[in-house]
């Protein structure tokens, strides 16, 4: 009889006298504590990510803020990359380089869909397209298997998660004309949530430290953005100061360190699937967000919505 060969299968040896931390790290894959671990690192990685998104969504221009985001946490990554982390294998640059450019398309149509639509209409669409096709993948190409009652979970998450945008486009009555179009951009952005978490936590594991992956996958994400930022802030007529986009910039980067690094490493240590329908919870800390802090609407039939967004995760895990 066949048997499905464990992905962890392909990791390669680190090399003797490498920080402790790896060491500790693969120490705990397939374990039960690594799955423990793993679960705390997606929830993590929820908070983080709702708040960056407010954070791009908030003051300053989408646009603005996601390329001082860029160029703050690729600055931070380079010395780790160059002077700290070994550097990738032979291997590891063709996917690094595949890494980037899903990466770049993803960003590009978040920046869109938040100029078309407010963050409580967008950032639930976003996420709440990639769980699916991300466990989709990760069964193709991890052979991670769902329970059936895991299954049950991912359609309760989903329920909710689209239940907010018909939601939205039934009772929404400002900024109406731009609503379908921020929806379009939101699903096409959610296919490329799914597409980086399957892709990344093959990068992850392909490589024998997964910081290597990390701090260089940092320092060459934040290539592109800032280019595109500054042209943009060059065409302004009333261009905002740069010392506090900048200070809001370098508090994004070291958030999108943690929330991109904690999903990442808890795709390692255990279910990509599981790790993405975790992350999903982010949309719960989102509505929070967006209504205590951005002062957008968020009334009882929102809130119920994502009651079932977080039951559905709740399912998801309990059902592993």
């Amino acid at each position: 009889m066949s048997q499905t060969r464990d992905p962890r299968d392909r990791f390669l040896p680190l090399p003797r006298g490498r920080p402790c931390v790896s060491d500790w790290l693969l120490a705990l894959e397939g374990t039960q504590a690594g799955h423990v671990a793993a679960m705390w690192l997606a929830l993590l990685a929820a908070f983080l990510h709702a708040v960056l998104g407010a954070m791009q969504k908030g003051r300053y221009d989408p646009w603005l803020m996601r390329g001082a985001i860029d160029v703050s946490y690729g600055t931070m990554a380079m010395p780790l990359a160059l002077f700290v982390v070994p550097w990738p294998e032979p291997h590891l640059w063709p996917i690094l380089g595949g890494a980037f450019v899903i990466h770049v398309i993803y960003k590009l149509m978040q920046a869109l869909a938040y100029t078309k639509g407010a963050y409580t209409v967008v950032y639930p669409v976003v996420r709440g397209t990639g769980p699916l096709f991300t466990v989709i993948g990760a069964w193709l190409i991890f052979g991670e298997v769902f329970q059936p009652l895991q299954w049950l979970g991912v359609a309760v998450l989903l329920s909710g998660i689209f239940g907010l945008a018909v939601y939205n486009m039934i009772f929404l009555t400002s900024a109406r004309e731009t609503l379908g179009l921020a929806l379009g951009l939101a699903v096409i952005t959610g296919l490329f949530v799914a597409a980086y978490t399957t892709y990344d936590a093959y990068g992850i594991r392909s490589t024998a430290d997964p910081f290597t992956f990390l701090a260089w996958f940092f320092m060459i994400d934040g290539l592109v953005m800032p280019v595109i930022a500054l042209r943009r802030w060059r065409a302004m007529e009333d261009r905002p100061a740069v010392w506090p986009l900048m200070r809001r910039g370098v508090a994004g980067g070291l958030m999108a360190f943690a929330s991109f690094g904690s999903v990442m490493l808890a795709t390692r240590l255990d279910k990509v699937g599981e790790a993405a329908v975790l992350r999903e919870t982010s949309t719960v800390f989102a509505a929070l967000i967006g209504w205590l802090v951005l002062k957008e609407t968020v009334g009882p039939r929102r809130i119920g919505l994502m009651a079932l967004i977080a039951l559905g995760a709740v399912i998801v895990e309990l059902g592993g």
